[in-house]
């Protein structure tokens, strides 16, 4: 057998190399080979609404009137970015029942009692993820028929929360409210370790009592009688803390 010379070696070299390079690009490119990666999506967590109507602390005249003791309100706020629907918070101030709606859209029509106060607020929420976005809250008077003055909101405690643990000792409660006429007089402050709780400080011309005493290991109770000029009263809900 005749030897290889050295053009003829290098050709068979090639070869097998591009033999190899064949073998290799068919396997890399076969179905045992990597999928493409998807890239990552980049998920926003949905935006605050803003509330347009019901006006905070107004006295909502729009609106249709269905009877002497019911109207139709349609709620309305400013689109959110990132959002899928929306969730209507809505609470009868004077009986602290909470009602939820949903919807897609960034109005929505509800049937309420006349001459009764309620609050509101919108959460924000999307597809692609469980985060959410809460808006401010509002507060508003539904009108009545021949109503010249309204009672001021149902107060809302500031400190301590609902259910708070607090540091035995003095302490202060705050609370917080507002009234459609402006016209707020005064406060009485009830407190106790029984609920309801009775009447411990009357005539405050202030949304803050000082030096109260608390003990620890024991639960309190507190609510606030809201007064005005006019002789209208609101009444709170019971909060509770339990001193420690």
């Amino acid at each position: 057998m005749k030897p290889l010379n050295k053009t003829s070696f290098n050709q068979i070299t090639n070869t097998l190399f591009l033999f190899v390079f064949c073998i290799i690009s068919a396997c890399s490119s076969g179905d045992g080979g990597d999928a493409p990666i998807d890239p990552i999506e980049d998920v926003k967590d949905p935006t605050a609404a803003t509330l347009v109507f019901p006006a905070a602390n107004s006295e909502c005249t729009e609106g249709t009137i269905n009877t002497t003791t019911e109207s139709t309100i349609t709620f309305e706020w400013n689109a959110s970015k990132y959002t899928d629907s929306y969730n209507l918070q809505l609470k009868d101030l004077n009986t602290g029942t909470v009602t939820s709606y949903s919807t897609s859209e960034n109005s929505y029509a509800i049937k309420l009692k006349r001459g009764n106060p309620y609050s509101w607020f919108i959460v924000s929420r999307s597809n692609k993820t469980s985060k959410t976005g809460t808006s401010a809250t509002w507060k508003f008077f539904n009108a009545g028929e021949g109503v010249s003055s309204y009672a001021p909101f149902p107060a809302e405690a500031v400190r301590p929360v609902l259910g708070a643990n607090v540091t035995s000792g003095d302490i202060t409660l705050e609370w917080t409210t507002s009234d459609v006429d402006n016209d707020i007089e005064s406060y009485n402050v009830n407190f106790g370790e029984v609920n309801p709780p009775t009447e411990f400080k009357t005539e405050i011309t202030g949304t803050t009592l000082n030096n109260v005493t608390i003990e620890a290991n024991k639960t309190y109770y507190w609510s606030v009688t809201t007064k005005d000029s006019q002789g209208n009263i609101s009444y709170s809900e019971v909060f509770s803390f339990t001193g420690i």
